[in-house]
């Protein structure tokens, strides 16, 4: 059955957006660059992002290759199944679910505590971090369980705010430079050093959300395109973006204090620079902005999870209620819905947590959504995400195997090799310095349970694909094939 015209409404721009949108350009500048720069003392970190950049851009070959001629919400777990098997693809699916459910239910720990932090210290009024986020989620999810493109329009005015206060700082540091235009971060010497692993381990972060144009192949106007063009524009965006505004924030302090300084102040690095060079108004918006960029992602990853949901539910791997979308918008409302339950629960439960919680010596106990929930959850998803990447470049080999259909060499087979030997290394860098990322001195039971959450799921999904085979092999036969469309061969 054809997709009614109406879902799709989505080009090129808007999926880039909604691409962009999830990496949160200035969340990654203020919290997750001084965040690299602060723990592994790495000055190299902009150079970082164009190596990342170019490891996901091989990435991209395969992945969007393979869009041309699978159309599925499912995306991971849909290009899995076809490429590697069935099995393989279920236990994909849930190893996607719980890992952008992480992805999106963290960041709710760091909107938070920087909207409880900016209401107590600009208005004087102090409530619990917990208040806002629940606020932020009733937010979030009628854009979800509404048109695509509403959130798209949302995103794209968030974004855009985004980038214009961050090339303000970028324009300032660059002018300011008080120790020269010295670009010595982008010196080779700079990263590979000591604590390279940890660089890359964080850096791969910022990217996270560049895959889910898939995602919204149901509802582009060409999928058959937009798909490849979305990815493509985006991981050039992220990569270039990034590594110019760190490459700034090193400029704008000085490389010899970057480390230093991002220490001391962390993701209050910029806006005091802001502050001090171009005004408390200008600070002032960049925080507000610094609000919004935490919602434009948890916008982003609200939908991503809810299209996961909607395409498991439609090939009956999960309960058929779940692939529920609305008459008028074409949202799958109930996989929004499910997602909002599932981040109200786990907010419930670190709410309830938090009222016991013991902070790290020196720290404040208001830090505790960032330090737990944020840094927890993010990371974990994180992980998951560049696992089922590594293993969508396998299965690029496996779908183009027994007919290339048109494609050739390089994109089928040379690219998705080298990627998944890119990919797998960061992967395990990431297993190797997890206590790092968590800000550990010394492994606990969150160092394990952590990555268990992700892994295990894997093996339980593959378990589900094997008996569904035995016992329904009519949901077995749909798994990752949810919609079929006429293959579309390269020159056609």
């Amino acid at each position: 059955m054809s997709e009614p015209t109406s879902r799709r409404r989505l080009g090129v721009p808007a999926v880039t957006f909604m691409i962009v949108a999830a990496s949160a350009p200035l969340t990654v500048l203020a919290g997750g660059v001084t965040t690299t720069f602060a723990v592994t003392g790495v000055l190299g970190v902009p150079l970082s992002f164009l190596i990342l950049g170019a490891a996901l851009a091989l990435f991209a070959v395969g992945y969007a290759a393979m869009s041309r001629f699978i159309v599925n919400a499912g995306a991971f777990y849909s290009y899995i199944s076809q490429g590697l098997g069935r099995p393989v693809g279920v236990g994909a699916s849930l190893v996607a679910l719980v890992a952008y459910n992480a992805m999106q239910v963290g960041i709710y720990g760091m909107f938070g505590y920087t909207v409880s932090d900016l209401l107590s210290t600009r208005l004087g009024v102090d409530i619990p971090w917990w208040i806002p986020v629940l606020v932020c989620v009733a937010i979030v999810a009628v854009l979800g369980m509404n048109r695509v493109d509403l959130s798209a329009k949302v995103l794209g005015v968030l974004v855009g705010l985004e980038f214009l206060v961050v090339i303000i700082y970028d324009i300032a540091s660059f002018a300011v430079a008080p120790e020269g235009a010295n670009a010595v971060a982008l010196a080779p010497s700079s990263l590979f050093t000591t604590g390279i692993g940890a660089v890359f381990a964080f850096g791969i972060a910022a990217f996270m959300g560049f895959e889910s144009a898939a995602i919204y192949s149901e509802e582009s106007k060409d999928p058959k395109r937009t798909v490849a063009r979305a990815t493509y524009t985006a991981v050039a965006i992220i990569a270039l973006f990034y590594a110019i505004s760190s490459l700034a924030m090193t400029i704008g302090v000085g490389p010899s204090q970057t480390i230093d300084t991002s220490r001391e102040l962390g993701p209050s690095l910029i806006f005091q620079f802001l502050s001090g060079n171009l005004g408390v108004v200008v600070s002032d918006i960049a925080q507000l902005l610094f609000v919004t960029s935490l919602f434009a992602s948890l916008v982003s990853f609200h939908n991503a999870v809810a299209r996961y949901f909607f395409s498991l539910g439609r090939e009956g791997v999960l309960p058929s209620g779940l692939a529920r979308i609305g008459a008028r918008s074409g949202a799958p409302w109930a996989g929004s819905l499910a997602q909002t339950v599932i981040a109200v629960v786990v907010i419930i439960a670190f709410a309830i947590g938090g009222a016991t919680w013991v902070p790290p010596e020196g720290l404040p106990a208001a830090l505790f959504p960032v330090l737990t929930l944020f840094t927890w959850l993010t990371n974990a998803g994180a992980m998951g995400l560049v696992l089922l990447m590594a293993v969508i470049s396998i299965a690029v080999i496996g779908f183009f195997r027994g007919d290339a259909r048109g494609v050739g060499a390089w994109q089928r087979l040379v690219a998705p090799v080298v990627s998944f030997l890119a990919l797998g290394t960061v992967f395990v860098l990431i297993i190797a310095n997890f206590t790092v990322l968590l800000g550990q001195a010394e492994p606990d039971a969150t160092t394990y349970v952590l990555p268990a959450i992700i892994l295990v799921p894997a093996l339980i999904g593959i378990a589900w694909g094997l008996w569904l085979r035995a016992r329904r092999p009519t949901v077995y036969a749909q798994v990752g094939h949810g919609v079929e469309e006429e293959p579309v061969r390269l020159g056609e």
